[in-house]
This record gives structure tokens, sequence and C-alpha cells, in this order.
């Protein structure tokens, strides 16, 4: 079982931020998924999910698109990240350059300030660290792989938790799970599942009516493995 770790608290945070970052601190992968990571194996990997605030006291969370040329998870929002590459010291290295590879993120720009648990993607045997950063210096952000990145958005925590925003979405195998409309982009799998946690870990979550059901296209990812679990909408 793995449990999220706060990695440092600095003292200028948003106020807005601590809520989340004290939950974080005690929260465990079953918070996220019933998957437990496997004993022995999985490929590592990360993301980067990095939140700032274009206006004061107004949270967003930085999503990128993937390429509709894409031969997987073509037209899919998700967290920058990728796998693990054997020069990358940790899991916040891992996500630090894929964001600055794909989106074009200066590194010094964000502050790490947790490890959130790892979580098994049973599809592609993936083991996915979520790192949790504070936008401490937002600046401009663009696709710089356009082969595999045709959109960048940061998305307001109040829209994400906008009741008529928030939908779930029916797999042609049947798996249900959470989702979100916001700004053009349907953010569901893998990515929806973090985001839904962490809006109730944050206190942000705003009741809604979970009985709005969007069938996902037929081009959409991979089965997801369980109620919780999510295809690998991220990695490639």
């Amino acid at each position: 079982m793995s449990q999220g770790r706060v990695l440092s608290r600095p003292d200028d945070l948003p106020s807005w931020f601590d809520p989340l970052l004290s939950r974080v601190a005690t929260c465990r992968t079953e918070d996220f998924t019933p998957l437990r990571p496997p004993a022995g194996g999985g490929r590592p990997s990360a993301v980067l999910v990095l939140l700032g605030e274009q206006t004061p006291g107004r949270p967003d969370l930085l999503i990128l698109q993937r390429a509709a040329t894409m031969r997987n998870h073509a037209g899919q929002p998700a967290f920058p990240g990728g796998g693990t590459d054997p020069e990358d010291a940790d899991a916040v290295a891992t996500a630090l350059r894929e964001a600055r590879e794909e989106v074009g993120l200066e590194p010094a720009s964000a502050q790490v300030l947790a490890l959130l648990p790892d979580l098994f993607i049973p599809v592609s045997s993936f083991v996915v660290t979520p790192v949790l950063a504070w936008w401490r210096r937002p600046h401009p952000v663009s696709p710089h792989q356009p082969a595999e990145v045709a959109h960048v958005a940061r998305l307001p925590i109040d829209e994400l938790v906008d009741p008529e925003n928030r939908i779930r979405v029916r797999h042609r195998s049947g798996w249900v799970g959470p989702a979100f409309q916001v700004r053009g982009l349907l953010v569901w799998g893998f990515t929806a599942g973090v985001i839904s946690a962490l809006l109730d870990m944050g206190g942000w979550s705003r009741p809604w009516q979970p009985g709005r059901i969007v069938e996902l296209p037929e081009a959409s990812a991979p089965v997801p493995a369980a109620r919780g679990g999510a295809p690998d909408e991220v990695l490639p």
C-alpha cells in the first residue's frame, strides 16, 4: 500500500492550498483507486499535477490535450507526464522533465510539494506517481511536441467543481467513471479520477448529480480494468 508524502510546505503557500496539502499527507492508494501496484513489477512513470492561479484566490490546474493524430489516446486530456528515463533521479525529475518537453514548463517556476500514492494502470503495466506542485511563477506554456500535444489549458478549480460541468462517462465495456466537461474538453479516465479525488481532499467539491452519464466514443482509450481504475491516456 502506498501513501502520500509531503516534501515541502513553503511559508508563502496560498491559503487555498493548505487543506489539500494537509490531506495529501495521509492519503492512500485506495483514496484514488481500488487497484494496487504489483509487488514486483510495472514500469515506473510520473505525472505533474500543477496547481497555480491566474488571479489571486482562484486556483487552476494545468492540463494538456493529446494530438488527434496519435496512434494511442488521440485527443485525450491528460496531466503532463510519461515513463521514467534511466537518467531521471526520481519521480519528481520524471514529471518535471516531461512537462518541460511537452509544454515548455520551466522547472524552476514550479515548487514540488508532495508525492501522491503510486497508482497502477493494468492495461499498460505502468505504476504512476502523481507529483503535486505549486506553480509559484506561472509563465506562458504551449505544445512543444506537436506530434503528441495539441493543446494546453489551465482549468479553473471553480469550473471543475461546477455541477454543470461534472458527469460520468460509460465505456462500451460497461465501465463507468467520473468525467468533466470544461472549456471544450472532456476529461475522463485516470486524469479525471485523480482530479475528482483531489477536489474532495481540497474541500472544493460541490454537490452534483452523478446520474448524468455520457457514452464514450468508439475511438476512446482501451477498457479500464476496474471501477476507479482507468486506461492509460497519459503515457504513450
